[in-house]
């Protein structure tokens, strides 16, 4: 059974990164580099991550500077930034591509705090479905005679347990989010 518990631990766990993957791409009004962790640039016809051609920096709080190892991949890694959905528009001196982070608007924060809210809400989706599928492979230990009904309840509450917490845990990261996107 502690198998069980092992492997519930670990997809959870893999649950809670996700979720801090999404949320390093949520812009909060501050220029940060892990916003273009999603970013993908055609190189030579390659789809090669923007994070492997370039340095990225923020020399200011509102500032990224984007500096290619292979200045003449600036056009396509310019070209890469705009169609992304991160809503900069990027400005290319012919050396560097600088990306100037705009202050948010109320509106747009408000709508900033909904969607990580709803990325917290799938995260908690994922960890509970995770719990199912635990709780399913403890009654087939039951169902195979190799555990009893007491072990069978405990280690119903032993995953609902460590469930929670987990759920704990995506509430304060999205707490944590949210404070970071309200805060001016």
């Amino acid at each position: 059974m502690e198998t069980v518990f092992a492997k519930t631990k670990e997809r959870m766990e893999k649950c809670l990164d996700s979720l801090d993957r999404d949320y390093q791409t949520v812009r909060a009004g501050r220029a940060n580099p892990k916003v273009l962790n999603n970013i993908t640039v055609d190189y030579y016809g390659t789809p090669t991550p923007l994070i492997q051609m370039a340095a990225v920096s923020s020399p200011e709080p509102r500032l990224l500077v984007v500096q290619p190892w292979d200045p003449s991949t600036l056009k396509e890694i310019e070209k890469a930034i705009n169609v992304s959905d991160i809503g900069i528009n990027p400005q290319n001196d012919g050396k560097v591509i600088r990306l100037n982070f705009p202050q948010l608007t109320e509106e747009h924060r408000k709508q900033l705090v909904k969607d990580v809210a709803k990325r917290a809400e799938e995260a908690k989706v994922a960890i509970r479905n995770v719990r199912r599928d635990s709780m399913d492979d403890i009654k087939k230990l039951k169902k195979n005679n190799e555990i009893t009904e007491d072990d069978q309840k405990d280690g119903e509450k032993k995953l609902q347990d460590i469930t929670d917490k987990y759920i704990k845990q995506v509430d304060e990261m999205a707490k944590a989010k949210e404070d970071e996107v309200l805060s001016i």
